[in-house]
């Protein structure tokens, strides 16, 4: 069994934002799959995805903080700024944190650790919605 859907997420701030439980309410189907594989891919190069802590709020300020120290707007040698100061930087944290996650499938629930959520990473002032595409395959 193969199921594909894209979402469109709402516009988020610059941050890290859980999103498991809008890819599971968009994805009743993996109830069907007893054991499989959830690709979820995001259409763009300004924003990421990643799994990390998912309880405590803390973790994902700490994340913002440091991939701001680590990659920053205004850097002098950065020649591609078409749409602002956050343009290359937001391109980097991207490729830094990819654009797909794969997450296994067992007895019809997406099986993350207990601490573990999924993340869209925002790295832009004004990123606009982001679509994601969620591809479940499994029997």
């Amino acid at each position: 069994m193969t199921i594909q859907k894209t979402i469109s997420l709402r516009p988020y701030p610059r941050g890290f934002h859980l999103i498991t439980s809008i890819i599971e309410m968009q994805l009743a189907e993996i109830r069907q799959i007893k054991a499989g594989i959830l690709h979820v891919f995001i259409q763009h190069t300004s924003a990421g995805l990643t799994i990390n802590e998912n309880a405590d709020p803390t973790v994902r300020k700490d994340f913002e903080t440091f991939i701001n120290d680590l990659i920053p707007e205004g850097y002098a040698k950065f020649i591609h700024n078409y749409e602002g100061d956050d343009d290359m930087p937001a391109h980097i944290k991207s490729s830094f944190f990819g654009n797909s996650l794969q997450i296994p499938i067992t007895d019809g629930k997406l099986n993350l650790g207990t601490w573990q959520g999924i993340y869209l990473c925002e790295f832009r002032n004004q990123g606009g919605p982001r679509n994601i595409i969620l591809t479940a395959m499994g029997a």
